[in-house]
Formats: C-alpha cells, sequence, structure tokens
C-alpha cells in the first residue's frame, strides 16, 4: 500500500476550541497548518458542553422570568416548558457558531482532514517521532502528515465510577442530556462540581426533582467555602436535595421503572430511587489509541499529558493543550494554552498567566464567578489578609431586575494591598468577573479598583463597592 506524504508546519490533532483558535493564530503568523479532527469543529465545548448546556440554561432563565412575570406586573397565561423547542433552540445556536467555525478556519486557509489522526514513532516519512496517520471510517487509505511541530488538543471525556456500566438510558452521562427527547420527572446527580451543579439547575428550573450525592465534603470543593455555603442555601430553598459525604456503590445500582441507588453516608447506608442517574465526577484525558506508546511522552498518574510551561512534552517538538494535559479544564484555558504554543513554535516571546489571573464560573442559577485564591487558599499559604463583603441588596441594578440574593467577597494582601481574591455569587456574575480579570493581569490594588468609575445603575457597582469597603472606604452594603 502507497501512502503519500504531506507536508506541515503544524499539526493539531483535535479542532476543539482550543485546537482550532491555536491554528488560526499559527496561520496568522504563516504556518502551513493542519488539523486532525474524527468528529466536527468546535470540539466537547460547542457540540457537548458549554454552548449547549449554557443555551438550555437561558431556556430555563426565560422560563423562570415568566413564570414570576407577576412580580414585575405582566400577567401572563400559565406557562409550560416545551424540552422539543428548547432543545431544536440548542441546535440552531449551535449549528449557527459551528458554520462560523468552518468559515473561520476555511478562510485562514487550514487543512482539515475529517478522520481520527494517530502519532507515528520513527519511520520512513520522519526520523523523529511525530508523524500524523489520518484514518478515515470509509474505506480509503491512511494519510500521512509529516509535521516540523504537533500540538495534541484532543480533550476530555466524562469519566464513569469503576465498574459503572453507562447504558445512556438510565445511567447517563452530561454528553447524553444534550441529546434529551423528553425531561424526566426526577434524576439523581453523583457529582457536585461544576458539571453537575449546572445540570441541577437546569433540571430543577423546568420542573424535575433534582438530588446531588456528592463524595466529599462540600460541593464544588475548589471554590470559596462563603460562596458555597451561599449556593447551598439557595438551592435547597429551592428544592434541590444535597447529600454530601455521600458515596454511591456503583455494585447497589438496580434498574426498573426507576433506578435504586445505594449510598453510604457517616457509615449509614441509605437507599434512593429516580427516573434517572446522572454520572457528573469529572473528565478524564482522551490518550487512548492516539499513538502516545510510539513517543516520549509522559502521562501523569491521572492520564494528564505532561508538559512543560510551553505546553511541551517530553518530546519538545510536540505540545499538548487544554483538558488533555491536566490543567484547568475550562475552554478559554485552552485557547490560552493553545496561542502561547503556538507563539512559542513562532519564536515570540510572550507573557505568561498564571493560574491566579484565570477566572472560573459556574452558569447555573446563581451564577458563580471567581479570580485568585480562594480565603481557604489564602490561610494555608500564610498571606496576611482581610476579606470584604458587599451583599447584592446595596446594588440598585439588583433590586431593578429583581434578583438581590448573592455577594461579592474580595480579598486583600493587608502587605501589598493587592488583590488576592475575588469571588461573586448572583445573577450575571459571570459577566462582571471580566473586570476583576482585568483587575488581576494589571496587578491591581483595592484602590485602584476603587477609583474607577462604574455606571449607575449597574451590577458592575458591586466591584467598585467591594474595592472601597477593603479600602477602608465603604458606602453601601
Amino acid at each position: 500500500m502507497a501512502y503519500m506524504a504531506l507536508n506541515y508546519d503544524l499539526v493539531i490533532l483535535g479542532g476543539g476550541t482550543g485546537g482550532y483558535v491555536t491554528a488560526i493564530r499559527a496561520a496568522q503568523l504563516g504556518l502551513k497548518t493542519a488539523i486532525v479532527e474524527k468528529q466536527k469543529l468546535g470540539g466537547t465545548c460547542l457540540h457537548k458542553g458549554c454552548i449547549p448546556t449554557k443555551a438550555l440554561l437561558k431556556s430555563a432563565d426565560v422560563y423562570q422570568q415568566v413564570k414570576n412575570a407577576a412580580n414585575f406586573g405582566v400577567d401572563t397565561s400559565v406557562p409550560t416548558f416545551n424540552i422539543d423547542q428548547a432543545m431544536a433552540r440548542m441546535e440552531n445556536v449551535v449549528s449557527s457558531l459551528h458554520q462560523g467555525v468552518e468559515h473561520l478556519v476555511s478562510s485562514n486557509k487550514i487543512d482539515v482532514y475529517e478522520g481520527f489522526g494517530r502519532i507515528l514513532g520513527p519511520s520512513i516519512f520522519s526520523p523523529i517521532a511525530g508523524s500524523i496517520s489520518v484514518e478515515y471510517e470509509e474505506e480509503r487509505e491512511n494519510d500521512i502528515l509529516v509535521s516540523k511541530n504537533v500540538i495534541i488538543a484532543t480533550g476530555s471525556s466524562p469519566t464513569v465510577l469503576p465498574d459503572m456500566e453507562i447504558d445512556h438510558t438510565k445511567t447517563i452521562t452530561s454528553d447524553d442530556l444534550v441529546e434529551m427527547t423528553e425531561l424526566p420527572k426526577s434524576v439523581i446527580i453523583v457529582g457536585g462540581g461544576v458539571i453537575g451543579l449546572e445540570w441541577a439547575s437546569f433540571l430543577h428550573d423546568v420542573g424535575v426533582e433534582v438530588t446531588i450525592l456528592e463524595a466529599q465534603d462540600q460541593i464544588l470543593s475548589a471554590f470559596d467555602h462563603d460562596i458555597v455555603k451561599r449556593l447551598k442555601q439557595i438551592l435547597k430553598k429551592k428544592g434541590i436535595t444535597i447529600l454530601e459525604q455521600a458515596k454511591v456503590d456503583p455494585s447497589s445500582i438496580e434498574k426498573g421503572s426507576e433506578i435504586q441507588v445505594t449510598y453510604q453516608q457517616r457509615n449509614e447506608m441509605h437507599n434512593i430511587s429516580a427516573e434517572k442517574l446522572l454520572i457528573a465526577v469529572g473528565r478524564h484525558a482522551n490518550t487512548k489509541k492516539i499513538g502516545i506508546e510510539n513517543t516520549d511522552i509522559q502521562l501523569d498518574q491521572k492520564g494528564f499529558i505532561q508538559v512543560n510551561e510551553h505546553f511541551q512534552t517530553k518530546e519538545n517538538h510536540i505540545y499538548a493543550i487544554g483538558d488533555v494535559n491536566g490543567g484547568l479544564q475550562l475552554a478559554h484555558v485552552a485557547t490560552y494554552e493553545g496561542k502561547k504554543a503556538v507563539e512559542h513554535i513562532a519564536g515570540l516571546r510572550s507573557s505568561q498567566i498564571s493560574e491566579q489571573e484565570i477566572p472560573s464560573c459556574i452558569y447555573g442559577n446563581p451564577e458563580i464567578a471567581m479570580i485568585g485564591f480562594t480565603e481557604q487558599e489564602v490561610k494555608l499559604k500564610g498571606y496576611d489578609y482581610r476579606v470584604e463583603k458587599v451583599s447584592l441588596q446595596a446594588i440598585g441594578k439588583a433590586h431593578v431586575n429583581g434578583h438581590t440574593d448573592g455577594f461579592t467577597k474580595i480579598i486583600i494582601n493587608k502587605q501589598t494591598n493587592d488583590i488576592l481574591g475575588i469571588h461573586m455569587i448572583g445573577d450575571h456574575v459571570t459577566e462582571l468577573i471580566g473586570q476583576a480579570s482585568v483587575a488581576k493581569y494589571f496587578d491591581g490594588s483595592a484602590l485602584e479598583l476603587s477609583e474607577v468609575i462604574y455606571p449607575h445603575p449597574s451590577l458592575s457597582e458591586i466591584i467598585g463597592e467591594a474595592a472601597l469597603a477593603a479600602d477602608g472606604r465603604k458606602i453601601h452594603g
């Protein structure tokens, strides 16, 4: 069988958000670039994760607004939530963005190979590992891509509990929910992380009975404890059941008209049942069958690819970005890492951003947004710090909007007045955290943040109020 080798400056394995943005940056820098993607450009974020879930959360938000319209002087008939129409809208949003991504890739003259990419070891095509064999589902010869550099951007997939079978009917993952055709009456969500909480928010707000089982001491263990405490109060008031330190026994699961689950909590065994069981216990790196064994690339104990500060693997011409390298599993992190990797390939010097300058968001109801250290992290690191909180009750626009349940917390270094962390919970805080990101990037102080002029009335005023409080000049709240 004869293979034809195709030469590139850069081949990217994976056309998700990190992959295609990286390819565009590479094209801008004059690198001849190809993407190998076995499914659709846009990856998990566009087709299974970020965009579909936020589209559905928006539908749930509108439903809740209509249900409570009388509070704003608007009379309506009793609203109903139509899952078919919500899913159709979600698909239209995804389709529109997908077409946009395809246009961007095409207009930047990036070649796309719609197949499965596997890294080859040293071969007749190249004396070093890194050539890519593109395998196709249909009967056709593989393409061989010989590239000076490779970026692995294969992303991640939902993790399941050991010895648990996912039948995609009774036991499901988040991937299944973006294809649902009807709402269950009840659901048990195993996992109180970001994914579990966003789905809990959507499902509850459209009328599903929701129970969350979290094995650790606290849901959202990586978030600030004050924020999580308020979140639990809000969710429990809404009617969501949250059971922490609750470990599921996969062998106990029984499927009938409902699914039966046994869990252990504080040395006691309990039974619970629901129509569906959603497993949301995290995500694992997509590294299987991509040819890692043909290289010197090393994986850590959890199966993520090990990289240096430039996102290079042990094969210095092969890089790994996004979920696959074990950093923060966020789309905006993948795009940042991809651009930095390409700039390193091109020999450009550029600044590095630490994890403390990267915002994290949860888009449920209520929203959560954070940047920097949590208070528990600040304590462990031994900082001399102070904390100030400002309630949304102090913000006029929050009253106008009808959503005053939430607050902003700012953590300040007493010695330098630098911002160590900003944590927010409440309506639209995911839109506000960008201002905090700018402040962190420019190493802003509470004083500087307090001197900014914020439009009135706006929710952004809560950032200024928190900064004023931290500077000892609290006005409202």
